[in-house]
């Protein structure tokens, strides 16, 4: 059987983004509310240099004209004054200086107001993109958890747990951060410097080229930094997930590692693992903190620039190749310069936050793109109600290429038999369980329930007719009540109650603090390794399988609860088809039959009788632990056939 492979070819920018707005667009409304508020807010941040000007050339230029007497002053003034196109008055040379400074504080006001709409339509913006981030971070969120569930177990065996939490938890988190202000702080900042960018070059080419000469450089310095922060966030969200994956490790392995007094190398591969992620992030936020202040100074030479070749060119008699200087139109286009530098500093800034979203975004998308190696057939129909019969045909088995796990495995069980299977540690005994329910396939063969091949029905409706009580239990931070009832959701209280005295649990659940509501700890912590294997018994009993799987089922408990739960066994195991796995062998011995694997194939098979009198490896094994076990009284039967070995 093949792991599932990930798909490791990191998207691009572009990809990225394309499917996030594939995300984006089932909320259409509220971005289409934020693009025009886009819009309207930079029409109004692109009317204050043009008024900023007005002021200038309409009202102040004409007024120290009046003032001043004439020919005292400033080239090209008069002219430009008495040209100027100002929209909310025309003065003459009549004009009193009440009606200057009415028209100047008319013109205030409106600027006063376009900044004050502008911010307030800046916070609607955000609030509307965050309404519409929020949602499509839950979409993504649950759309992962629906997908890490659809992912085999192979998946898991080959990545740890706490970089698949990084991907859920981190790297969402990060690109949450991007949704709200960061990506309407670019798209508003893009707007801005092509409508800033059309009016400079309206108003005048040759001045907007001069204003413009500094763009190249900070475009290309942008484009630079954005490249290396993109590289440097992304192995800084590769590297936060290392140091989840050994958090969660060591967290989980506590007990062993005060066991063999191991903590202090545990901290040091920590503090390794956590060096790792600052040394990443120090280099992120040095491109990022780099990045800014080289804008900042850029956008000072620009303007440097504009005022200065302006004022020599008003001084040198106020024409530009056709354009008539004057003091407004160098005050706009200051003013512009700064809308326009503004927001490639901003942009710029925001990116590298983008850059590190994109990142995050390229491994959940990473974790998306992983194809299931387990899937159901296009049109796969339901499993039927299981009879029972179970049948392996010349199955073969891996796990990677070339290392063969099962090798021309032959069997067949019959409704209501109960199948042992013994053998040495990596004989392959799991690996026949967990291609019954089709936690894996085959690599050839065929594993058939009831003649049907279990590759050819929808897997959920397999695995629901299937039991399965782990040698590892897990049970969830919840009461016992439910997670007993997890084995079939729905159940009544009298039926948990009910599957938990067929376990033999029934009496230490009602010795709990509150009984059958008593909240468990993470992972049953406060029970027994036994206690929680009868509750993992009981959540089986409560499932009413047809096909029973036990792995190891009694071997964290001790002798005398193990004779208990027997008869437990005994009864649940009644009319199913069981496969049992058990290193102590006194619990299989009345099993109808007995496969023995060794090195991926069956060696031997028949009852516990036959197979003590056939003297192989099923018996080099019994004898070993009857001579550990004394105590173990076997029946008549039994006797008969060791009284020879007991004998020596």
């Amino acid at each position: 059987m093949m792991f599932m492979q990930e798909t490791s070819k990191p998207q691009n920018t572009r990809a990225t983004l394309a499917r996030f707005w594939n995300y984006f667009k089932h909320h259409k409304l509220p971005l289409l509310a934020v693009a025009a508020l886009i819009l309207l807010g930079t029409y109004m941040q692109v009317l204050v240099p043009e008024l900023t000007g007005q002021a200038v050339d309409c009202f102040i230029t004409p007024a120290t004209q009046k003032a001043l007497s004439a020919g005292a002053n400033f080239p090209g003034a008069v002219s430009r004054a008495a040209s100027a196109n100002c929209w909310f008055a025309t003065l003459d040379a009549n004009a009193t200086s009440g009606d200057f400074i009415a028209g100047l504080g008319g013109l205030v006001l409106v600027v006063v107001v376009l900044q004050v709409g502008g911010a307030a339509l800046s916070g609607l913006q955000f609030y509307l993109m965050n309404y519409a981030g929020q949602n499509v971070l839950r979409e993504l969120r649950i759309e992962i958890f629906k997908h890490i569930h659809r992912l085999s177990l192979g998946y898991y065996g080959k990545h740890e747990a706490g970089d698949v939490m990084s991907r859920i938890t981190n790297d969402a988190d990060t690109i949450q951060q991007t949704l709200g202000f960061p990506l309407v702080g670019v798209v508003q900042g893009v707007v801005l410097i092509v409508w800033v960018g059309y009016n400079m070059l309206a108003k005048s080419l040759p001045y907007a080229l001069v204003s413009l000469t500094v763009v190249p450089v900070m475009f290309a310095a942008t484009l630079w930094f954005s490249a290396q922060a993109r590289k440097a966030y992304r192995n800084v969200r590769k590297q936060v997930g290392n140091v989840n994956a050994n958090l969660q490790e060591r967290i989980s392995s506590v007990r062993e590692a005060q066991a063999f007094n191991r903590e202090d190398e545990n901290i040091a591969e920590f503090s390794a693992s956590n060096a790792a992620s600052r040394d990443a992030s120090i280099r992120a936020v040095a491109y990022t903190s780099a990045l800014s202040p080289a804008l900042e100074a850029l956008g000072y030479v620009s303007i440097a620039i504009v005022a200065g070749v302006g004022g020599i060119i008003l001084l040198g008699g106020g024409d530009l190749f056709g354009t008539t200087m004057s003091i407004g139109l160098i005050v706009t286009f200051i003013a512009y310069a700064q809308r326009f530098n503004q927001p490639i500093a901003q942009i710029s800034t925001m990116w590298t936050n983008i850059q590190s979203a994109i990142a995050g975004g390229e491994r959940i998308f990473g974790l998306l793109d992983t194809v299931p190696d387990l899937q159901d057939k296009p049109g796969a129909m339901a499993m039927p109600p299981i009879e029972g019969r179970v049948e392996f045909a010349h199955v073969y088995a891996e796990y990677e290429p070339g290392q063969t796990v099962l090798n021309d495995v032959n069997l067949a069980a019959e409704p209501g038999q109960t199948v042992a299977i013994v053998g040495p540690t990596g004989a392959g005994k799991t690996t026949i369980i967990n291609l019954i329910p089709r936690f894996y396939d085959v690599k050839s063969g065929a594993v058939k329930i009831d003649g049907v091949d279990v590759r050819e029905v929808a897997a959920a409706s397999l695995r629901a007719q299937i039991g399965i009580v782990l040698q590892d239990s897990f049970l969830f931070s919840d009461t016992v009540m439910n997670n007993i009832r997890y084995g079939r959701v729905g159940a009544t209280d009298e039926d948990v109650i009910a599957a938990a005295k067929l376990a033999r649990a029934d009496t230490f659940i009602e010795r709990l603090p509150n009984g059958y509501q008593t909240l468990l700890g993470e992972r049953g912590s406060g029970l027994s390794q036994g206690q929680r294997q009868l509750l993992s018994i009981a959540r089986a009993a409560l499932a009413n399988p047809r096909i029973l799987i036990l792995d190891e089922a009694t071997s964290s408990v001790d002798t005398r609860t193990e004779r208990l739960i027997q008869k437990a066994l005994e009864e649940l195991l009644h009319g199913r088809t069981s496969f049992v796995i058990a290193h102590r062998l006194s619990t299989i011995r009345h099993a109808d039959q007995l496969l023995v694997l060794k090195d991926g194939q069956i060696v031997e098979r028949g009852n516990h009788s036959e197979l003590l009198r056939a003297r192989g490896l099923y018996y080099d094994l019994y004898m070993s632990q009857f001579r550990r076990d004394i105590d173990f009284v076997a029946d008549e039967a039994e006797t008969a056939a060791l009284e020879p070995v007991m004998g020596e």
